[in-house]
Order: structure tokens, then sequence, then C-alpha cells
């Protein structure tokens, strides 16, 4: 045992808490939390062969242990979660991709309620249904509920006359007095009856509103009662039953030796609304119940909806599934309960769910393994093809973006093995050709800026240009002793390949898998090139129009931003709107205002 571990654990505390390992270069690889922190943070460091192979693997890289004392186990619990999420430590497990889920939202608490979609679940007073899954699926039901019931739209209702909704007949104009309160609340009633899924009585007034029109011969009316009957029709197949319970969610693991995976189902007013699964590493736990019990912390400590009972296939320790319930308890201010079904339909449930998660990583390993043959075969065709020793190890791939000069940059990416690799991703600023297009210049610059240090060389260098670049390039590749690197630059009207010092190009099948990886690499270079000069060129833009304008300087221009989506919606606006943003004054509002009014020579002079 190092001697630094041994004076840490020597004076741990006796008290409850949070511990941080750190390993030797002071990165955090592992985060828990303990009643007694003395006697869990020891446990750790016991005879090697009765600990795990992650127990092992961990303890061998810590170099420093670093406690938090908390008040009592709950307060470890919550700090656990955060600083797992800040920190995302190597041996725990953590949920990347940070998702959130859509839900629909109908504003109770406003006299006249809106309906829409969002990702946040809030105490406002408002009532959620969800989560959605399929985001896609939730907003073509909100077109379908929109269709079906004439409700506002707009976020505002301080105006003077209704809007283009009104006139096309999809907006009562609650804004102007058009509708009541009473008339209005009852398309809102039927929408949350449809939402439960309570639709029989709604289908009888639809049917007899419907039969109606028919009879005194309105039949476009009625084909509207049809529509919105084969409208609801369609929701409650989306909206099955597969429960007699509430709101629940179902959570299965399954695992092997190629890794992990997590299917949660979501089920609300017994009815299933959709799922997700998430993918672990293979060596995320030990125990089925300690990734559970990881997976549900990470899970629901991102601000997802926790429904009354979760569902698992594997229960976490008694200790851990207790102090779960508690703490979810305490954040929705009602009853939580962690179940693992023994019988009946629930326990059908979570067999179904386990299920899915056996499936769905069998499939994630066989896209895995084919993508990744696909991968290795185009690295190995490419290799070939050009006649190199060396396995592509890494490939860089370099491209120029400008507008006639202007905001030039240029940008790396890097493919490894076949694939991208996003982390070694690079963009340059140009200096040397700013205000002149010289690609030539540009592409030495960026060039000699990547290679100077002779850090992490490629096996293949792809340039995205003509023959000057590709020239360019090498005169600086040379110049800095790096002849060995192999250069190639791909013409893009017939996907020829040149490669130094060959005066006839290659060219590759159309189908082969090399021309494909090559073309992708050329892509993807483009593609990351150009979204960095749009994002320049967008500031620059910005700057032109707004900050040359007196008295308005970043915060007040991030404020005119944030209130109005579009300069458009700016140069609309009244001087009294403008100065109703946070930061404005009437003299700086008046003063906006009139500069979007000036003719296009005088506002010119006035930026000069």
């Amino acid at each position: 045992m190092k001697d630094s571990i041994a004076q840490t654990l020597a004076v741990l505390p006796n008290l409850p808490g949070v511990y941080i390992m750190h390993d030797a270069r002071g990165k955090v690889i592992y985060v828990g939390k303990a009643i007694i922190l003395k006697n869990r943070v020891r446990s750790y460091f016991r005879e090697s062969s009765k600990q795990s192979p992650k127990v092992q693997a961990l303890v061998a890289k810590v170099e420093e242990i670093e406690t938090i004392v908390t008040a009592n186990e709950m307060e470890a619990l919550i700090l656990e979660c955060n600083l797992i999420k800040k920190y995302r430590p190597r041996y725990n497990i953590s949920l990347k991709d940070d998702k959130t889920y859509p839900y629909l939202k109908i504003t109770l608490q406003e006299d006249f309620p809106r309906i829409f979609v969002t990702r946040r679940v809030l105490r406002d007073g408002a009532k959620y249904f969800g989560p959605y899954a399929d985001a896609g699926a939730l907003h073509a039901n909100v077109k379908l509920i929109r269709s079906m019931f004439p409700l506002r739209h707009c976020r505002k209702m301080n105006v003077d006359r209704p809007c283009l909704q009104y006139h096309i007949k999809r907006c009562l104009a609650p804004c102007v007095g058009k509708v009541t309160k009473e008339d209005y609340k009852k398309m809102i009633d039927a929408v949350i009856l449809l939402m439960e899924g309570k639709t029989a009585e709604l289908e009888k007034d639809l049917k007899h509103k419907m039969q109606a029109a028919s009879d005194k011969l309105h039949f476009e009316e009625a084909a509207r009662y049809r529509d919105s009957l084969r409208s609801i029709d369609y929701l409650k197949e989306q909206q099955k039953a597969i429960t007699e319970s509430g709101d629940q969610d179902a959570i299965g693991l399954y695992q092997d030796d190629t890794g992990i995976c997590m299917q949660v189902f979501f089920i609300r007013s017994g009815k299933l609304l959709g799922r997700d699964n998430f993918f672990l590493p293979k060596d995320a736990g030990d125990e089925p119940s300690e990734i559970m019990a990881g997976f549900i912390k990470q899970y629901y400590g991102e601000g997802v909806f926790i429904p009354r009972e979760i569902l698992l296939s594997v229960a976490p320790s008694e200790e851990e599934r207790l102090l779960l319930e508690k703490w979810f308890t305490a954040k929705v201010k009602r009853k939580v309960e962690l179940l693992v079904p023994k019988r009946g339909m629930k326990l059908d449930l979570i067999k179904m769910v386990e299920e899915n998660a056996k499936k769905n990583l069998q499939e994630q390993l066989r896209k895995g393994q084919l993508t990744q043959q696909v991968e290795e075969n185009a690295t190995e065709e490419l290799q070939l093809a050009l006649g190199l020793t060396e396995p592509l190890e890494r490939i860089d791939c370099f491209d120029i973006s400008h507008t006639q000069g202007a905001e030039t940059v240029a940008s790396m990416v890097v493919f490894r093995d076949g694939k991208m690799s996003k982390k070694d991703y690079r963009r340059y600023k140009i200096k040397s050709a700013e205000g002149k297009p010289d690609d030539f210049k540009s592409m030495q610059e960026v060039v000699y800026r990547r290679y100077k240090d002779a850090e992490d060389l490629p096996n293949l260098i792809v340039i995205d240009g003509g023959k000057g670049q590709l020239s360019s390039a090498l005169e600086v590749i040379h110049g800095i002793g790096l002849q060995e690197l192999n250069v190639i630059w791909l013409a893009k009207r017939e996907e020829e390949i040149f490669v130094e010092g060959a005066h006839e190009s290659i060219l590759l099948d159309k189908t082969s898998g090399a021309l494909h990886l090559i073309q992708r690499i050329r892509d993807e270079a483009h593609r990351f090139a150009i979204t960095y000069h749009r994002k320049l060129r967008g500031k620059r833009n910005l700057v032109s129009v707004l900050d040359h304008i007196e008295g308005i300087g970043p915060k007040r221009r991030q404020a005119l931003w944030k209130e109005f989506a579009s300069l458009e919606a700016m140069k609309a606006a009244t001087v009294e709107e403008l100065a109703r943003v946070e930061g404005m004054n009437k003299n700086v509002a008046n003063t906006l205002y009139e500069f979007f009014r000036l003719d296009v020579v005088a506002k010119k002079d006035s930026i000069k």
C-alpha cells in the first residue's frame, strides 16, 4: 500500500460522507458514499485476492483520497449523485448522453390554458403527460389535438386584435374575449380526458354532433367531427393499456460478457407511452444489484419524472433501496416505491422488459461487430491501394473555409482505425491570409501549427483541395523534417487520389470501401470547417449590426436577442417594447428604433 494512502486511511472520520478517489494525474476516477467513511474506504484496501477485478483495477490507480463529511446518509447520496454528474468518473456508472424526455404540458394555472411540448417538469400548477421516448410521435399527437380543439398558441394575450390562427379557425381568440372561460375549460377537460385515455364520453358527444350536422346537411362540419373521431382512435391505439396500475417505470437489466443493457419502459395511467435503453460497459459494476443501484441514482438524479412505482428486475441492497425510496419521496413530495415483482401482471411486464434489454444488447453487439469489420476492411483496402507498409491507425484530414478571404478558418478531423475520433478534432482561425483569399498560405499555416511539435503523428494525411494546396502542405511538412509522413490529395471531379511523387493518379472502384472511407473523411472535414466558419461569420454580422449603436454593449445586445427571436422582430418592435427589455432604457431604445429606420447610406455613415 502506498504511504500517502496509508496516511489517509489512518485519519478517516467515523462519520457519513462522500469519498473521492484521484489517480496520479489528479483526475477523479471514483466517487462513493458511506454511512461511516472509515469503514467503507478501508474496505477497498483489504487483501486483493478477495476483491473483484473492478476494485483491484481501481485500487491500483488510486493515488489520493479526498473525503467530504455530511450530516447524514441522505445528504451523502445527493452529493454523490451531483459529483458523479460533474466528474463522470471512469469507475462509476455514468449516463453520458444526459438525455431529457419530452412531455405534453397543459398550463392549468392560466385562465385560458395552452398545450405545448416541454422537456422541463416544474411544480407550477400545470399538468404534464409523459415522458415520451419518441419526440416525433408526441409532436404529431399535439398537432392532432390542435386540429381537434381550437386552443390558443400564443404565450401572451395582451393584444388588440386576434391573430391569424383565429381567422383560419385554429383558435377561438380568448385574447380578445371571443370565448368564455367556461366554454374554453370544456375543451381543456376534453384534452385531459383524451390524454388519460378516457374517451368514451368524448366519442359519444362527437358522434352526436356529427349526426346532427349531417341531418342538417352541414357535411363539412360533419366531416370535421368524423376526422376528430379518427384522431381519437389513432391516439387510443398508441395508448393501449398494459397494466391496471397508474404511473410506473419498469427497469430491466441484462448482462453478458460483452456489456450491459438497461431497458426502461414508461407506463402512465396504465398505458405504455414509450421505452428507452442505455448501454453500459461490461466493467460498470461487480454485481447486478450494484449496477441497478448506480443506474437508478444517475437516471432519476437527472430531473426526469419519478412515478409512484418503479418496478425492477433486480433489487439494490435493502439499505440502498430504502434510502432511494426516502430520497425520491422527499423529492416529489409523495410516496415512491421500488419493487421487484414476484407474480402477476407486473412480473410479466418485468420479464418483457428484460427480454427487450437482452435483444437490444445482442443487436448492439451485432451492429458494432459489423461496423467494426467494415471499418477495418476499408482501412486495410486503402492501405493496400496506396502501397503503404504501416496500418492506417490514424488519418488526419485538413480543409479550408472562407468567404472571399473573410473569416478564414481551417479544420482538422481525425479518423482512428476507420472511425471518427472527435476528441482529436481541431479547428484553427487563420491569421496569415485574413482579408485576402489565399488557400495555399492558409494550408501552410494550419499544417505548420499542427505538426511543428511532431506529436501523435498520423499514418496518412489527406488534403481537401487542389494540387496547389497539396504542394503547399508538402513544402511545410518537408521543411520541418517530417519527410516520412504520407500525404495524399483527393480530387473531387473524378474522385482521383494523388500521391506525393507519383505522376499517375489512383482510381479506386466506385463501390470500394476504401473510396467511401476517403469520401467520409473529406466530407467530415468540410462539414467541420464550414460549421466553424458560419459561426464566426454570424458573430461578425451580429457585431456589425448592433455593436456600433451608441449605448448598446454586450449585455444589452444579449438581452435584445433573448427577447426578440430575429432581427426582423427587433426592427418591428416599438420604442416601448424595446425599452421594456432588461437593461434597456427609453433613450437607448429610441436610438435603436431610429437606427433601424435610417436609409442604407445614413446607416453606413453611422457605423463609420
